[in-house]
């Protein structure tokens, strides 16, 4: 797990799992599907609530985010919406929504699974100006200046590189548009048991960044008039934590005050 191959084939397999147990179980998220796959982040705990927003698909809900990146995106009626990360589609579902018929919402993810169930959504849905594409968030298949506004909920931090990442962001944005993203930042050092395991990688918190060091490589990649619209406290309960570090060492983490947060941040290209 330490090349930035092997990051990204631990939450293709772990992300796959989700997509192949939800679909085959009918559940809407990976702690009730039982066996390995709740291992992957009991990670619910993080989620916030979909239910009363507009274009919400509960067969799109597969409780992986850690925010409402669209409830603070900005977006508007005929925008082009680019989600990273876009699991079985629910944020682009809440986007479309907003953008309507005139818009255009494209989802963006790296595991197969997903893509599929994504797409099935979407074929159940009869949408047309809604389109998933199997892609890399360091290396997007899009054009230049293509977007009005980027989201993506509690996944760039699934991206070892993610300098790249933000550059590709500003990349695909048109001149003046924005990105509205929610994701894990951490105040403090994580016990070694939780920053080298897997499924924490691939919970969004063993490679989460402190908070500092996040939205400076944001400032760094160009954007402008950033902002940190909501954060969240994350609490990770004992049963979780114990499967990644002993008791003495939850102690210690909880004494020295060590923060996980979710936090939902806007950004401007020039």
């Amino acid at each position: 797990m330490e090349t930035a191959n092997e990051l990204k084939q631990v939450v293709k397999e772990k992300y796959g799992e989700i997509a192949k147990a939800s679909k085959s179980s009918g559940c809407c998220g990976p702690t009730c599907c039982g066996g390995e796959e709740s291992k992957i982040v009991g990670y619910t705990v993080m989620k916030d609530e979909y239910d009363n927003l507009e274009g919400y698909v509960a067969e799109a809900d597969l409780g992986l985010g850690c925010g409402l990146p669209t409830e603070y995106a900005g977006i508007k009626r005929g925008d082009t919406v680019v989600d990273l990360g876009s699991g079985a589609g629910n944020d682009v579902f809440v986007a479309r929504a907003i953008v309507g018929d005139e818009g255009r919402v494209i989802g963006l993810d790296m595991t197969e699974e997903m893509v599929e169930k994504a797409n099935l959504n979407k074929t159940k849905l009869g949408f047309k100006n809604v389109e998933f594409h199997l892609g890399d968030i360091e290396q997007m298949p899009f054009e230049n200046n293509i977007a009005d506004v980027v989201v993506s909920n509690c996944v760039l931090n699934l991206v070892p590189d993610k300098r790249k990442a933000f550059s590709e962001i500003y990349r695909v944005l048109k001149p003046g548009a924005h990105f509205c993203v929610s994701d894990i930042v951490i105040k403090g050092e994580l016990p070694a048991g939780l920053k080298k395991s897997a499924e924490m990688y691939a919970g969004c918190v063993a490679g989460a960044l402190r908070q500092e060091g996040y939205l400076g490589i944001i400032k760094e990649t160009g954007f402008k008039n950033i902002e940190i619209k909501k954060t969240k406290v994350i609490e990770l309960p004992d049963e979780v934590l114990r499967d990644y570090i002993s008791d003495s060492e939850i102690e210690m983490f909880k004494k020295n005050s060590v923060g996980i947060f979710s936090i939902t941040v806007v950004g401007y290209k020039n």
